[in-house]
């Protein structure tokens, strides 16, 4: 007996002989699903960058950078799985409510904006422990990148009032302004220091989530 079976595009299957064939081929395929990374987006409107120095070593002086971006990419929306997490900053945005000091901070005493007009954080590694989260990653100020680990408060999800979802976080840390070559310096009469070598850093920051695409793949797997 022959059996004959006829399938839609491909015509007729004439016997098992053919109809096994066509099964071993169709295994070799396989349709599969594949979720691309969430991606969030900075809203600026909503988060803030700052950091602080100690002047004469007995009152602290603050600053910001208004002008800056974060691109972040996960697996999940808890974070547990971040993929990319990529900062940068304008450094001729820098303003601490004083012109004069401003255009100092941008010379070659200290940042140097002609040569290098943004500062750079890129995260390697992103520990999900509640309000006690790291994240260690590489800092580039002036050229001169050294490793850095920023505490993370996870503040949590929400949907905003015109549906998008947004997430948010506290990031504190500290650096050596030295250690990235920025070694101005000048002592009063008195013997004191004028600026502190630690700079604190705080920014509260809040990212919107993109919209999330499906993308499917025929993927032919080995026999």
């Amino acid at each position: 007996m022959r059996l004959t079976v006829i399938i839609p595009n491909l015509g007729k299957i004439n016997g098992f002989k053919e109809i096994k064939q066509l099964n071993q081929i169709n295994k070799q395929f396989k349709l599969t699903k594949k979720m691309a990374n969430i991606k969030w987006s900075l809203d600026p409107t909503h988060s803030e960058i700052s950091f602080k120095v100690k002047h004469l070593m007995i009152s602290t002086v603050t600053g910001h950078f208004n002008n800056f971006n974060l691109d972040v990419e996960t697996e999940k929306d808890d974070f547990s799985n971040a993929k990319k997490i990529e900062f940068s900053a304008d450094i001729d945005s820098i303003d601490t409510n004083n012109a004069q000091r401003d255009g100092h901070l941008k010379s070659a005493d200290f940042f140097n904006v002609e040569k290098f007009p943004e500062l750079f954080f890129s995260g390697k590694k992103f520990e999900l422990k509640g309000d006690d989260s790291k994240l260690a990653g590489d800092l580039t100020i002036a050229g001169i990148t050294k490793p850095l680990t920023l505490n993370i408060e996870f503040g949590g999800i929400a949907v905003d009032p015109y549906g998008q979802t947004k997430a948010g976080f506290t990031v504190t840390g500290k650096i050596s302004r030295k250690e990235f070559g920025i070694t101005w310096g000048a002592v009063t009469e008195a013997g004191n220091v004028v600026l502190s070598d630690d700079i604190k850093i705080n920014a509260e920051i809040q990212l919107v989530k993109q919209v999330k695409q499906a993308v499917k793949e025929n993927e032919l797997s080995e026999a």
